[in-house]
């Protein structure tokens, strides 16, 4: 799949769009009142999909949101009827406590577009399933080190990391993996080292496979395992989406986002037909939200339009609240307990172990 097969992203025709909203179909038919008679059926046209080329092209959203909608869905006064998405919030039911551990559910935050919140997303959403009482483990494929800062690690104090376990068949997991603040959170740290091995893993026989071998002893000792994957579709990232089940999406309401999410579903599409085909994507999440603007709403709106179920309806809004978890190293379920993002976290939980029950 490219930018011109991208499902959802056709090219609007604002005068017939503005048509539509006088009482004209876009087939050409005018509608003279109710005594009009109905034309013809015929085959619907064929459509090129391709991404709208400017903001105007845009469709206007269908979702008129309130401030009252935009309220956390477990607001003392009742959930909300409609969500951020536009679409009714379902009632999520409460995790219920696992009765064994493992195996764990493998899944991959990825999108090769920087500064999305993949990192906070994958430290947020792994503390809230650890409330529910599953042992998580994060992993940092990040060669910035980002999400094992957000834990309280130093990246540049590492004496081991995921790369020594990548490239050192010695190296076994219990030497890296750490304990953190959070209970039931565990962490396979990372720091600059990582970037070698992308160099250093092209020689290697079946290096798609790497992280998957290095795994496999380890899952079934938790429930739950989240990758945080770098700004990229190299061969870290491949490696990540070979070894996973699944892949959540995390995606800013902006429209440079939502025009990446082309070439990422290439690679995945290419992925599960060539390294790994029971991976699926779990879901599209938004980040950076703010519901005030109507580009965010736009944008939003363009997304359930492309992808309907497959986005979730919690919806991840912008708040001053994150960069302070990352100063004092800890998740926001911790850190402000009370908070509505992280009652929005704790809402992707509860989403996220829907979707994937076995987690």
């Amino acid at each position: 799949m490219n930018e011109s097969t991208f499902p959802g992203t056709e090219q609007h025709d604002l005068e017939q769009y503005a048509g539509a909203q006088h009482g004209t179909e876009q087939h050409g038919t005018e509608l003279s009142g109710p005594a009009a008679t109905p034309a013809e059926p015929s085959a619907p046209p064929q459509r090129t999909l391709t991404p709208p080329e400017n903001y105007a092209a845009m469709p206007r959203p269908t979702a008129k949101l309130t401030a009252e909608d935009l309220a956390p869905v477990s607001d003392p006064s009742g959930p909300r009827k409609i969500g951020p998405t536009g679409r009714p919030m379902p009632d999520l039911p409460e995790p219920l406590p696992p009765t064994k551990t493992g195996p764990a559910q493998v899944i991959a935050m990825c999108n090769q577009k920087g500064g999305v919140g993949k990192t906070t997303t994958t430290i947020n959403l792994g503390a809230a399933i650890a409330e529910t009482g599953r042992k998580v483990l994060l992993i940092d494929f990040d060669p910035q080190g980002s999400a094992s800062i957000g834990l309280g690690v130093q990246p540049h104090d590492l004496e081991l990391s995921v790369y020594n376990l990548l490239m050192q068949r010695d190296i076994t997991p219990a030497e890296v993996i750490q304990p953190t603040r959070v209970e039931n959170l565990d962490l396979l740290p990372a720091n600059i080292d990582l970037s070698a091995a992308e160099v250093q893993l092209v020689q290697e026989v079946a290096r798609e496979y790497t992280l998957q071998r290095v795994l496999e002893p380890i899952i079934p000792n938790y429930d739950v395992i989240l990758i945080d994957c770098a700004p990229s579709l190299g061969l870290l990232t491949v490696n990540a989406l070979t070894a996973s089940n699944g892949i959540v999406v995390p995606l800013e309401c902006e429209f440079f986002a939502l025009r990446g999410l082309a070439m990422l579903t290439d690679t995945i599409g290419k992925v599960q037909d060539r390294l790994n085909p029971k991976l699926e994507i779990v879901g599209i999440l938004g980040t950076m939200f703010d519901g005030r603007t109507t580009h965010a709403r736009e944008v939003l709106d363009r997304v359930v339009q492309a992808f309907d179920e497959r986005v979730f309806h919690t919806v991840i809004r912008r708040t001053v609240k994150f960069p302070e978890t990352t100063v004092v190293g800890e998740p926001i379920t911790t850190y402000a307990p009370s908070s509505s993002a992280a009652t929005q976290y704790r809402d992707l939980a509860k989403e996220v172990l829907a979707r994937c029950p076995a987690g």
